[in-house]
């Protein structure tokens, strides 16, 4: 910012192995924003390096790293990002039509991962005609479209009240439990806990990196 330096991540170090369930917490300037672009493939580490699946990230281009976005990283937005014009089941298709999935199959997963989530009879709803909940789980079974590792949730109660961000987290447990790794980025101490491991950052640093073992409960 002009002449000055501004670090938004410090020196930071850490792991996360497949399957786990992780909270990254901060407050708004922490890093928190920053990490989890990074940890998404949107952005690029200036100094240092970032592995996902022992591949060096910062030396990937962009289309390489589109296609890592598209195949290994399933994104959850806050406010959803769902096509307003297009159906539930139209917006879940989008990342497998960019994979190259068959027509056929490609409807196939999708009508079947909303299902999963609870949407098996508003598929064919478009957004204006679903609760925020229900437009939160369409968002993941979009997540979920080409079967990948990670799935990274920003702040993925924020725009809900609290008993239907309590279904998400839930929904969120569940994926976990059949084995994906969730990575929950938020502000809010109450959803980190729904995690089994929290990583709180301050000033660009990580202040703590707890397991679920090591917390009083």
């Amino acid at each position: 910012m002009g002449d000055v330096l501004v670090k938004a991540l410090d020196g930071i170090s850490f792991e996360i192995e497949e399957g786990e369930f992780v909270a990254i917490v901060g407050p708004s300037g922490s890093g928190k924003s920053t990490l989890m672009n990074i940890l998404g493939c949107l952005d690029i580490v200036t100094d240092g390096t970032y592995k996902l699946n022992q591949k060096m990230i910062n030396e990937y281009d962009e289309n390489d790293l589109a296609g890592i976005r598209n195949t290994s990283i399933g994104f959850v937005f806050q406010q959803f990002n769902l096509l307003p014009s297009f159906t539930a089941l139209e917006n879940v298709l989008i990342p497998l039509t960019y994979a190259r999935v068959h027509r056929k199959e490609r409807e196939q997963t999708a009508k079947a991962l909303l299902t999963q989530v609870g949407l098996g009879d508003r598929m064919y709803h478009k957004p204006t005609e679903l609760s925020g909940g229900q437009q939160q789980r369409v968002s993941i079974a979009r997540a979920l479209a080409n079967n990948p590792e990670i799935i990274l949730a920003d702040e993925p109660t924020g725009a809900l009240d609290s008993k239907t961000g309590q279904e998400v987290l839930s929904l969120l447990s569940q994926l976990n439990q059949q084995g994906k790794t969730i990575i929950i980025i938020t502000h809010d101490m109450a959803i980190a806990q729904h995690a089994r491991r929290i990583i709180r950052l301050k000033d660009g640093l990580v202040e703590s990196d707890a397991r679920y073992e090591d917390f009083d409960v």
